[in-house]
């Protein structure tokens, strides 16, 4: 039985500019995801971020920490 495996990789300026693409792309997804994440926790009252444990200066690395995660 035989195996064939076709990959192709691509160089040059086409490619780069296909990968900077991507990496904005996933940075502005990260981004949308933080504020998200920041506004939620931050429309929350101090006695229910505490019943959740959470002081709100925790809030800004908690969603960073959410993002990392997630991607």
């Amino acid at each position: 039985m035989a195996f064939v495996q076709n990959t192709t990789t691509e160089f040059g300026p086409i490619a780069r500019l296909r990968a900077l693409v991507a990496q904005a792309s996933a940075n502005w997804a990260m981004s949308r995801e933080y504020k998200r994440t920041y506004a939620q926790l931050s429309r929350l009252t101090n006695r229910e971020l505490a019943d959740i444990g959470v002081r709100r200066c925790d809030i800004a690395d908690i969603a960073r920490k959410h993002v990392n995660h997630c991607h």
